[in-house]
């Protein structure tokens, strides 16, 4: 089958496509999503199979309202509200007790169900249209860059799903934030666009050991984005940290390109100057982490287009979005990182 592509006023169209069971990515303010019908096991199912998406990492149901989420989960945090009130619609995601209404398929077989509101008036219109919550990953094959554009998801998936709701780029470029609201306090499973600052002038929330690093052999992811290689080009992504980056990447793209290797580097635009030697691939200024967010996948799938074997990625600090940025840098790199002073 040849995917449809959509217009952004074609929401009812694509509606009718999730009330069939029917697979449809839809941009978000986030990223491109892979919607199905969130009450239907069989539909949902068949986004780990166009995906091929391991079976027990958990889906985040979209939602057009909060009263629409509360028919969805058991009781909720007090605190948790207060979260919904001040972040949605937008890129926050609460974990919450799940009901039955939710097919376990959903959430992997966990006793909890992801959900949020986003922030895209297609995504509210289709949810609306559709008038059922909407399970969706991002729409991009597993393991691979997430997509920030309709071409991102047809590079991907074209022929695996029945159509893409076509809105123009993304604004934040990063997934949303996920927090787990049935622990005491609240963790921060996975970063993202409401940063852990503005999280905890809510509340008390606590950064979940898994953002740092991948989860022990046998443990069971509780977000998307915790225990898989994700995010990750065809290009050998290497994240080199600390003070010294500059010289590092420098030193280490010499001795590559004296192997043969055909390397790029990935770096903010103040710092580029460093790097005219080889194929640079601008993240944007420090000084606007949003573009930079907004940029990186777009990167990630550009280094693939350029045919690039390798490429050195400069860290930024971890404050504020920054956080999100790196963990999606550590992840694409496989947690191949060099730290330096």
């Amino acid at each position: 089958m040849k995917t449809i592509v959509l217009g952004p006023d074609d929401t009812d169209q694509a509606a009718a496509f999730i009330r069939a069971g029917e697979l449809v990515a839809f941009p978000t303010e986030t990223v491109y999503g892979l919607g199905a019908n969130a009450l239907d096991a069989q539909a949902v199912s068949s986004i780990f199979a166009a995906k091929g998406r391991p079976q027990d990492n958990p889906l985040i149901v979209h939602c057009a309202s909060e009263e629409q989420v509360l028919s969805l989960v058991g009781e909720v945090d007090p605190e948790a509200r207060q979260l919904m009130k001040r972040f949605w619609p937008g890129p926050l995601t609460l974990v919450l007790p799940r009901t039955e209404v939710i097919p376990a398929v959903v959430s992997a077989g966990l006793d909890t169900v992801a959900v949020r509101v986003p922030d895209h008036p297609i995504a509210r219109r289709l949810i609306e249209s559709a008038g059922l919550p909407i399970a969706a990953p991002s729409a991009n094959l597993s393991g691979r860059p997430s997509p920030t554009s309709a071409q991102h998801v047809l590079t991907d998936l074209d022929g695996r799903i029945k159509a893409v709701l076509d809105g123009g780029e993304t604004g934040w470029g990063v997934e949303s934030t996920v927090v787990d609201c049935t622990t005491r306090p609240f963790r921060l499973l996975r970063p993202g666009g409401a940063t852990l600052e503005e999280l905890q002038a809510v509340t008390d929330v606590v950064v979940d050991p898994g953002v740092y690093g991948e989860l022990q052999p046998g443990s069971r992811p509780r977000s998307p984005g915790m225990k898989y290689r994700h995010y990750a080009p065809r290009a050998q992504v290497i994240l080199v940290e600390g003070e010294d980056a500059g010289e590092r990447i420098v030193s280490l793209g010499r001795e590559l390109v004296s192997q043969g290797r055909k390397v790029g580097v990935m770096a903010p635009t103040e710092h580029l100057a460093r790097y005219q030697e080889f194929i640079t691939l601008p993240m944007g200024s420090l000084q606007h982490l949003q573009q930079i967010s907004a940029s990186l996948y777009r990167l990630l799938r550009q280094a693939d287009d350029l045919g690039l074997e390798v490429l050195l990625v400069e860290g930024i600090t971890e404050v504020g979005l920054g956080m999100a940025i790196m963990n999606r840098l550590r992840r694409a790199a496989g947690h191949h990182v060099h730290q330096g002073g």
